[in-house]
């Protein structure tokens, strides 16, 4: 019984592994968000448009999707642009744009405080 148990949790550890390997780099979202985003979003806030903040309410009412995948969604807005707002896309890699997301979903979760 103790084999089984032993061989469950291991493979139950190799399972959880790529998921810690892939997470996204919440400091270094901080920094591509600071050296691309602040100069509008400066505290999660909007100088373009100051109803389509980062606050999570503003961002479940605005953002396509936001419901079924918070920072999916996010990679999605800061890839493809969307009216005011530039496609980052072509200026900056995927890693920087998950980074970014998750920097913007945890901040947005916090209240930007």
């Amino acid at each position: 019984m103790r084999h089984i148990i032993s061989v469950a949790l291991v493979a139950l550890i190799g399972f959880m592994m790529p998921s810690f390997a892939f997470a996204a780099d919440v400091a270094h979202g901080e920094q591509v968000f600071s050296a691309n985003c602040a100069a509008c979003h400066m505290g999660g806030g909007n100088v373009v448009n100051g109803q389509r903040t980062l606050k999570q309410d503003d961002l479940k009412a605005y953002l396509t999707d936001y419901n079924d995948g918070h920072e999916s969604a996010i990679v999605y807005q800061v890839t493809n642009g969307k009216n005011g707002m530039p496609a980052f896309g072509s200026k900056l890699g995927s890693d920087d744009i998950s980074d970014v997301a998750a920097y913007v979903e945890s901040q947005s979760v916090k209240g930007w405080s």
